[in-house]
């Protein structure tokens, strides 16, 4: 599954919603947590089904629901509502290890069986770094087995809250303070070790699309295979940053080609320069190919 691009859209407005179906996100996060208030949650859970139910068979983009946390008093609800066909995956917040993630599965093997939808169609992508206890246990998603598990995503906000920082980041506004780069770097590995894409955290200034597309050339290069989006303008700069380019595609082919030359041999020149076998790796990964 594709996940270049998750788009965040407030489950209780209709106006966000359909707006967001003209986007060209791979997934959109019908969000039922952090923007929706109190008093709203009850409208927004029963709105995202209806929206899934009616939206969710000429909507290219994969439709997500952001549920609110699983140790909560919410999140059961959510599920019981918006578990209906159609429903591609649920994002699961502030949780504490590999565990919750297993947990939500359970869930969702019986709510599939009552929705009449085939088991282990809906995903599952924890948000793993929004809790102290997140970032401790990170290594469990190494020991559990989690058929639904599509892709890990982190992010600091909540964290530096847990932990009672002023900020998650420097005195000058600027890099994350050493904690929240960690938490990216530790959701990167963390996911790799499951065999799931890491979804970068999002890009909060969405009137700017320089540095967006500044930040996602950093995380693509790092290793994260796709970004959160807050606004609809930030999608296609998310799309192009996270496809390769037929420049790169182009050399990865090259690279293919020269191993294909040499089936015997583990390294191979190529204009000059010594490739090896985490090179055609990397060109197998860039053509799409499975390794």
């Amino acid at each position: 599954m594709n996940l270049r691009s998750m788009l965040f859209v407030p489950a209780d407005s209709e106006r966000k919603l359909q707006n967001a179906l003209q986007s060209t996100a791979d997934a959109l996060i019908l969000d039922l947590e952090d923007s929706v208030v109190t008093t709203r949650k009850t409208f927004a859970r029963e709105f995202a089904a209806q929206f899934i139910e009616v939206s969710a068979a000429n909507c290219v983009a994969k439709l997500y629901v952001r549920i609110n946390p699983l140790d909560g008093s919410l999140a059961l609800s959510d599920l019981a509502a918006v578990v209906v066909p159609g429903l591609a995956g649920v994002m699961l917040p502030k949780i504490t290890s590999a565990a919750d993630v297993q947990r939500l599965g359970y869930y969702l093997d019986a709510l599939e069986e009552r929705a009449g939808i085939a088991q282990g169609t809906v995903r599952i992508v924890p948000v793993a770094t929004e809790t102290p206890a997140a970032m401790i246990s990170m290594g469990s998603f190494t020991a559990l087995t989690m058929p639904r598990l599509a892709g890990m995503t982190w992010g600091a906000e909540d964290l530096s809250t847990a932990i009672g920082a002023i900020s998650n980041r420097d005195a000058d506004g600027g890099q994350l303070s050493p904690v929240y780069e960690l938490a990216g770097a530790m959701c990167l590995c963390a996911a790799s070790a499951a065999g799931v894409p890491a979804i970068d955290t999002l890009y909060s200034d969405f009137r700017d699309p320089e540095g967006l597309a500044a930040a996602c050339a950093l995380s693509r290069r790092r290793g994260f295979k796709g970004r959160i989006a807050i606004h609809p303008d930030q999608v296609n700069i998310i799309n192009s940053a996270f496809t390769p380019s037929a420049t790169e595609r182009e050399r990865a082919q090259r690279v293919l080609d020269a191993f294909a030359a040499h089936p015997e041999s583990g390294t191979v020149s190529l204009n000059g320069v010594m490739l090896d076998i985490p090179h055609l790796k990397q060109a197998q990964q860039t053509l799409g190919l499975n390794v």
